[in-house]
């Protein structure tokens, strides 16, 4: 994914409540790939080169171990401020 592709899908799964700038996200991806978690690779696209984005493998564990972290911060949050876990409409 190049990285207009990228703030598109952000938008898009989180229905315009993230909006992700470029200021933001290329800084990112150039630290994620000097780390090793993503690959690029570069394709002219009408007459332009374009950056597509890839996670490797380490990439991925990275990413579903950072979702972990956040589901069990979620949980800690809930449980300090005493939250259920789905608020339920009432009847």
């Amino acid at each position: 994914m190049y990285g207009y592709e990228i703030t598109q899908l952000v938008k898009e799964r989180t229905q315009g409540q993230i909006a992700l700038s470029f200021g933001a996200l290329y800084p990112v991806l150039h630290k994620l790939e000097q780390e090793g978690l993503l690959i690029t690779e570069t394709e002219e696209v009408e007459g332009r080169l374009r950056k597509y984005y890839s996670l490797t493998p380490q990439g991925n564990e990275a990413a579903v171990q950072k979702v972990s972290d956040f589901e069990r911060f979620m949980e800690t949050m809930r449980q300090l401020l005493q939250l259920p876990m789905q608020l339920a409409p009432s009847h």
